[in-house]
């Protein structure tokens, strides 16, 4: 199985060749992360931590991975486009493509298929993919199989098309109040930061870590990339339950997402919230769902 995967690694290669419009970003956009360091100043920093938790958090996290691509939750529509809206300025391409990219990566999971596996390479699941793989670039028919409830949304068609413009309003901004300090910050590195974060979700907590559950793939539940991730480091947890919108499931594996969700819940905004709960009666976990609203369809 795993000379499979990595036979349809190399034949992915081959036949699409180098993105050169990632390559050539990826490369400028490390370059200015460097001379961010250069720049340093409390307001940058500070600029840069907000805006990585903004993007990271309640975009990513929150936004494209637990509500769009899993449905672990509810949200009413203005509070889902604002999380996805979030999730734009960490720059990892529309949500509509984000979405596709992680459902077929939950379909093949470390098989034939799985457009970021580490059986193909490590290095091809943290970066590769993006350089010579499929990105986040997928075709119509691939779209309209894997994300049709998507397409559906006028809005997410056209953030999808346009998926860059609310970070170069956000870099605007930060130019005019704080200067190159602030935008190197807030982000060049901020966005190359998260970058490598996510990336890690792909490749390290597909190689290193512990598992809980027993899977058909090779996740694993880590600690340091949940820390970096915003509890999306908890992989085999997730992988066992991908509809859960609770990742870290002990005290002790910290999950900022989750109580981003859980705030959201406790001011009438999530319902519909799936979680694992362990019973002890039957010594297992198990899918529960909380209370649905009475006007929910």
């Amino acid at each position: 199985m795993k000379s499979d995967v990595r036979t349809e690694g190399r034949a992915v290669r081959e036949s699409l060749g180098v993105n050169w419009a990632n390559g050539i970003f990826l490369i400028f956009a490390h370059v200015a992360a460097v001379a961010a360091l250069f720049f340093w100043s409390w307001p940058a920093v500070i600029t840069a931590l907000i805006l990585y938790w903004v993007g990271g958090s309640l975009g990513i996290g929150m936004g494209f991975h637990r509500l769009l691509t899993h449905r672990g939750y509810n949200v009413p529509k203005p509070v889902e486009y604002f999380l996805v809206t979030c999730g734009t300025i960490a720059l990892e391409g529309g949500p509509i493509q984000w979405v596709v990219t992680h459902r077929i990566h939950h379909a093949h999971a470390d098989r034939a298929g799985d457009p970021h596996t580490p059986r193909d390479g490590g290095w091809w699941a943290h970066i590769g993919w993006i350089l010579w793989g499929t990105a986040q670039n997928h075709d119509e028919a691939t779209i309209a199989h894997y994300a049709p409830d998507l397409l559906k949304d006028g809005y997410y068609r056209w953030l999808n098309r346009f998926y860059y413009v609310p970070l170069l309003v956000v870099g605007v901004a930060l130019f005019y109040f704080g200067g190159w300090g602030v935008l190197l910050w807030g982000v060049f590195l901020r966005v190359t930061v998260a970058f490598h974060a996510t990336w890690l979700v792909n490749s390290a907590t597909h190689l290193w870590g512990k598992t809980r559950f027993e899977t058909d793939d090779d996740s694993r539940n880590s600690w340091w990339v949940a820390l970096l991730t915003f509890g999306e480091g908890w992989h085999n947890n997730h992988h066992a339950h991908p509809t859960s919108a609770r990742h870290g499931l002990r005290w002790y594996e910290f999950d900022l997402n989750w109580l981003g969700i859980r705030a959201l819940q406790l001011i009438g905004l999530a319902h519909g919230i799936k979680r694992l709960r362990f019973n002890r009666a039957s010594s297992a976990w198990q899918l529960v769902r909380s209370r649905v609203r009475t006007n929910e369809t």
